[in-house]
């Protein structure tokens, strides 16, 4: 009697850790866009007239699409419902569309006088421009995160998410790092600095993304072949219904808080880095987002060795506390106001980078344990949409919190600059909440037996 032995391809090394690398780059090119006009805000402050309070407006756009219009949940159903090819390529799509508004709001494409709805113009196209990016980029997140799961659940999924993060970080270190030179040395002068530039080469970073993805398609459709997907039962369909099943799931709602809250105090705190870099450690600003642009570089690294460890010894829910404590001492030491000397800055970067690299490293691979994988995509996407509220919130908040509390007036330069204690308190308050959801979360574990301190790899 002959046995008749069928093997998935994503028992096939090189084939699951190629359709990683592939929509890690995807990835990658959402980042870089995601932070691109980060470094860029003294010289939009100095050119267009801007300050703190608009920065903030445009930055906080990223999440009204998906907050108020609920995209991300309607992207997660739809995921659930026709699967990652559509929604990948629709979610790369949509990056392109926002960054191609935005690339006009700082050309001059776009009225550039008067106000809309009481906010200047260039700030209301850009603003709806990263609008319109967010809900790509989001639904783009969600819908890898549900790719990884679907080729590497029992295998390494800890460390396939933890290079996936890390390689899309790439997108950000390089955002922080490239456009203020870019635009002032490369492309532009002092007198006429470039602003577009860093915005354009973003556009083209997205359509080798978009082509990428295009290209995974076809290996997602041989996995499903070598699968059986198509006989899948109606049981295992995703329903409607289903989000009521995850809705009233505790470790569900605990995961959530403790995305919004960690993500609040580190994507938001990039926003701002490199204006703190100038305002508060005297750093040049042709050099100034070099130094948070080595928070994404520290990940890069840390972030799959972290991820390793959750997939060969556990210790999950053990990991994202850890990483709580150390989110809150880092902003702590930030916020003291005589603490002024930027070697102590480089060093609480780096030390922020391993806190990055330790929550999301435990936090993304726990959901399955939680959520059963017909779920994932609609689940991923409430998560996202909680995360969306703080890191639609938070840059109005700090920015508001610079208007008010930090504008300083200083004869020296015949103008002002801003003190950030008051912000940096701020984000070290979602530290300290952080660790109050981490505990929970651990001792929910304990009584629900989700196997969050369980290694990920099944023998």
């Amino acid at each position: 009697m002959t046995e008749k032995i069928v093997q998935s391809l994503r028992d096939s090394k090189g084939a699951r850790w190629g359709a990683l690398a592939v929509v890690s780059f995807t990835m990658m090119t959402g980042y870089y866009i995601n932070y691109v006009i980060s470094p860029l805000k003294p010289l939009f402050e100095e050119y267009f007239g801007w300050n703190s309070a608009d920065f903030g407006i445009w930055n906080s756009a990223y999440g009204w699409f998906n907050v108020f219009f609920l995209m991300l949940i309607f992207g997660g159903i739809i995921l659930d419902k026709v699967g990652v090819r559509f929604t990948g390529l629709g979610a790369a799509l949509t990056m392109i569309v926002g960054t191609l508004i935005q690339y006009a709001a700082i050309e001059g494409l776009v009225p550039m006088e008067g106000t809309i709805f009481g906010i200047k113009s260039q700030i209301a196209y850009g603003a709806l421009g990263f609008a319109i990016f967010g809900v790509g980029v989001e639904i783009a997140g969600i819908t890898v995160s549900k790719i990884i799961v679907k080729w590497f659940k029992g295998k390494e999924l800890a460390l396939a998410m933890g290079l996936e993060m890390a390689t899309a970080r790439m997108g950000t270190a390089l955002a922080l790092a490239l456009p203020y030179p870019m635009a002032t040395v490369w492309f532009g002068t002092k007198t006429a600095p470039a602003l577009s530039a860093p915005v354009m080469l973003g556009l083209g970073l997205l359509v080798a993304g978009f082509v990428a993805f295009i290209w995974y398609t076809f290996m997602d459709k041989k996995l499903e072949a070598s699968e059986g997907a198509d006989k899948a039962s109606e049981e295992d369909e995703f329903k409607v219904s289903d989000i009521f099943t995850i809705l009233v799931n505790k470790g569900f709602w605990l995961i959530a808080l403790l995305c919004v809250l960690f993500y609040s105090g580190v994507f938001p705190f990039l926003y701002y880095a490199t204006d703190l870099m100038i305002n508060k450690y005297g750093v040049n600003p042709d050099f100034a987002g070099t130094i948070p642009g080595l928070l994404p570089f520290g990940t890069i690294l840390l972030t799959p060795i972290f991820g390793s460890i959750y997939d060969r010894k556990g210790k999950g829910a053990t990991i994202m506390l850890i990483g709580s404590v150390m989110l809150l001492i880092a902003h702590t030491i930030f916020a003291i106001p005589f603490i002024d000397n930027y070697i102590v800055a480089i060093g609480l970067i780096l030390f922020l980078g391993v806190t990055f690299s330790l929550v999301p490293s435990a936090m993304w691979p726990s959901v399955p344990k939680i959520i059963p994988e017909k779920q994932l995509g609609t689940a991923y996407a409430l998560i996202f949409w909680v995360q969306n509220w703080g890191l639609m919130g938070t840059p109005l908040l700090i920015g508001w919190a610079l208007e008010k509390y930090g504008r300083v007036a200083d004869e020296s330069i015949k103008g002002y600059h801003y003190d950030y204690t008051v912000p940096m308190m701020i984000f070290a308050a979602t530290g300290f909440l952080a660790i109050i959801i981490a505990i929970m979360l651990k001792a929910e574990n304990k009584k629900k037996g989700y196997g969050l301190e369980l290694p990920n790899i099944q023998k």
